[in-house]
């Protein structure tokens, strides 16, 4: 699915200060967080996709790429992208990166005093679901102009008997004794500043804050089971082969009604039976016989959206390249679209019968025929110059 508008997400305008785009993904983060949404599961989808946002927007040069670009803008950066370092962390982690104190945030809400001071969830979820990379084939002609793709994958999804769960059934289920619910408990160790309290995750239901008396018959209690899922992919026109893209939420389900992990998908380009991408570029060989080379011809050549006639004067000498505006491939960063060159080729046959030679053998001495380069005829590099002009 295509991503949102960052400045949609948060609610926010292009012209929103630093401040007022921190405060807009604060009220978001209370809005979806998985504490507040139990009953939810489209909750922390959106609660990704806020902090996605205001990573972005937070920032003042990936702010400045992506108004510019949009977000093929943001494509490519180190990192693997928006949003690609939050793969492993839970929604208190991603808040505690962004500099908000979690218990203080959700204080606001509930009046006061931390959440497993008041028996809340706290990071009461299952595991988180393990990452699915698989391989997408391209033509040179998707590529040009982008593609939505149904992938079929086989992967870990959640148990329809349990929905996730992995508990029998709801009277399976057990607050936890040890934490009361909260998934974390206090421990005291001592630090070289005296007894120091902090919460760790609780060691009877990981952080689960329930324990299952009778598991689930068909997943065996782990909450997912193995199936296959048809996923619609857009894909957008520019990518290359190595590039991976990122589904969020679309890899293996996760343990116990845990988090999705995400679908990368790694491009794949197929070759083309008469084109060759270099880059933006795409490059054809005209092969043209000596008579349409000296006496000029009209050809018809190959490009991603159907046939071009290019004129090819009198006098054209092998090497020579044609360019064809825009007929290339867009780029991904959206900086307009590469052009097709037409390299040409003189063919020589390599065998020829008794008429082909007596003709050859006439023309091989006529004076216009022998070989007299002038200052006209360019060398190498003059040709390559002349393909950027």
């Amino acid at each position: 699915m295509a991503k949102r508008d960052y400045y949609e997400v948060l609610s926010v305008s292009k012209t929103a200060g630093t401040d007022e785009i921190r405060k807009a993904y604060r009220s978001k983060a209370l809005e979806f967080h998985p504490d507040r949404n139990p009953d939810n599961p489209a909750a922390e989808e959106k609660f990704k996709e806020a902090a996605e946002a205001y990573e972005v927007l937070s920032d003042a040069d990936k702010k400045a790429r992506y108004d510019r670009h949009g977000h093929a803008g943001l494509e490519g950066m180190p990192g693997g992208g928006p949003g690609a370092g939050f793969q492993g962390m839970d929604m208190d982690d991603i808040l505690n990166r962004f500099g908000f104190d979690t218990d203080d945030l959700f204080g606001e809400f509930f009046g006061g005093g931390s959440r497993r001071q008041r028996g809340g969830k706290g990071r009461g979820r299952g595991e988180r679901g393990s990452n699915l990379r698989i391989k997408v084939k391209m033509t040179l002609e998707e590529v040009s102009t982008g593609v939505n793709k149904k992938i079929k994958v086989r992967k870990q999804v959640a148990c329809t008997t349990c929905n996730g769960s992995g508990a029998k059934d709801a009277s399976s289920v057990d607050t936890c004794a040890t934490c009361r619910g909260a998934g974390a408990v206090n421990q005291v160790r001592q630090t070289p500043f005296g007894m120091m309290q902090t919460a760790v995750t609780c060691p009877t239901c990981n952080g689960a804050g329930q324990t299952i008396k009778s598991p689930c018959q068909i997943c065996k209690g782990d909450g997912r089971v193995f199936g296959e899922e048809t996923i619609d992919v857009d894909i957008p026109a520019g990518v290359h082969e190595g590039i991976q893209l990122s589904v969020n939420g679309r890899g293996n389900a996760g343990a116990k009604g845990g988090p999705s992990g995400d679908l990368l998908i790694a491009i794949e380009e197929l070759p083309h039976d008469q084109l060759t991408r270099e880059g933006s570029n795409v490059v054809y060989e005209l092969y043209l016989n000596f008579a349409d080379a000296a006496l000029g011809s009209k050809v018809d050549v190959p490009t991603l959206d159907g046939r071009a006639r290019i004129s090819v004067p009198a006098g054209t000498q092998a090497g020579k390249v044609f360019r064809l505006k825009e007929k290339g491939l867009p780029n991904l960063q959206g900086y307009g679209r590469g052009d097709e060159l037409v390299h040409v080729n003189v063919w020589t046959p390599k065998k020829v019968n008794d008429e082909e030679r007596k003709l050859l053998e006439k023309l091989r001495d006529m004076p216009n025929l022998k070989p007299n380069p002038g200052k006209e005829d360019k060398g190498f590099f003059d040709k390559v110059r002349d393909m950027f002009e």
